[in-house]
């Protein structure tokens, strides 16, 4: 449980990764600008920085032209919706955003927290997503839940009450996004198939490797480009 604790449930002010990484360096004034929000599935708890599914979706950008700076993350390991948002109001980042993302919602299931509850954070969050975009709905994007059942980290779990949780809190954050008119990369069946490739879970035998997170990067990469569009 120990473990538990430190990989989903870390606390606020606890340093398991960055809370945000932005590198000025890579930064001009013609460059597009990305923001990422999420939790450890956006931080990339256990693989290098080069790993995390935001930067390797940046590079695939690049490699089509795209003049894009390094993605500004603000995502920690542990974070529900509500601790997202108090990440968010602490970094305050400046928008507009050419591009933001938003994956959250693991922890809420894992810890119990109730889907009505996880609804109205999510919605709270994806309007400020969008806010952080200029208003505009067409340059965000929401990517769903990953099932962590199927991972080692939990054998002797009911797997399939896992699922079928994470089924239900992907429903909500679909339905949020589809009202919105934010697009949707749902990387959930590709997660699934941890359970027959080993090599797409990180050492600690519960997060995604950066072999997954190329995968992610790889989906979403269509729907970087056609939101990107609208910041044309």
């Amino acid at each position: 449980m120990v473990a538990l604790c430190c990989l989903f449930a870390l606390p606020l002010g606890c340093g398991s990764r960055a809370v945000q990484d932005k590198n000025p360096d890579a930064m001009n004034d013609d460059a597009l600008r990305y923001l990422a929000l999420g939790d450890s599935y956006t931080i990339g708890e256990r693989v290098p920085e080069a790993g995390r599914w935001p930067v390797q979706l940046v590079k695939l950008l690049r490699t089509e032209g795209v003049n894009i700076a390094d993605p500004e993350i603000i995502a920690r390991t542990g974070w529900t919706t509500d601790e997202l948002a108090v990440g968010i109001e602490r970094v305050t980042p400046q928008g507009p955003y050419d591009l933001v993302s938003l994956l959250i919602g693991v922890n809420n299931q894992y810890r119990g927290r109730s889907t009505d509850e996880y609804r109205h954070g999510f919605a709270n969050l994806l309007d400020q997503a969008i806010a952080f975009a200029g208003g505009e709905a067409d340059r965000v994007f929401v990517v769903s839940i990953p099932d962590w059942g199927v991972t080692p980290f939990a054998e002797g779990r009911d797997r399939a009450q896992i699922a079928d949780e994470i089924d239900v809190f992907n429903t909500i954050n679909r339905a949020e996004a589809k009202q919105r008119g934010v697009a949707y990369v749902d990387i959930t069946p590709g997660s699934r198939k941890a359970t027959s490739k080993p090599e797409f879970v990180a050492g600690d035998g519960l997060h995604p490797s950066a072999s997954m997170y190329a995968t992610w990067a790889q989906k979403a990469l269509p729907v970087a480009l056609e939101a990107l569009k609208a910041s044309e």
